[in-house]
């Protein structure tokens, strides 16, 4: 089981589709981690700082508050700082990537996700 290669961890996902979060929380369950989910990047901000997930998985394209700019928040606040958040995106472009790690992502997956390089990033961040 490769999920078991990586301690119970507490995840959230921020995302704003249904459907990705519900295949995301089965495959991460699956693994046997905890999900909690936010539909944006403003809910994602208040629940990192609330919950205090061992990892943040962060889609870019979100309304109200983009991926982007949740990431600074995160990276940049004290209560949240020490949180590795992993960007989880369509888009693919190197401009993406780099932009992602200036906002402070520690990893940047492209979608559709394989679950073995989710499970790679994300050893490597926690």
């Amino acid at each position: 089981r490769a999920g078991s290669l990586i301690e119970m961890s507490k995840i959230l996902l921020v995302d704003d589709s249904p459907a990705e979060i519900h295949q995301f929380k089965a495959m991460l369950e699956l693994m046997g981690h905890e999900v909690i989910t936010a539909e944006n990047g403003r809910d994602g901000v208040t629940m990192a700082i609330a919950e205090q997930p061992d990892v943040i998985l962060m889609d870019i394209v979100m309304p109200d508050m983009n991926g982007f700019q949740a990431t600074r928040q995160i990276a940049r606040g004290t209560d949240t700082k020490h949180i590795p958040v992993i960007i989880v995106s369509s888009k693919n472009q190197e401009t993406d990537k780099v932009w992602g790690q200036r906002q402070g992502a520690k990893g940047y997956i492209t979608k559709p996700v394989d679950t073995n390089e989710l499970i790679s990033v994300m050893r490597a961040c926690l």
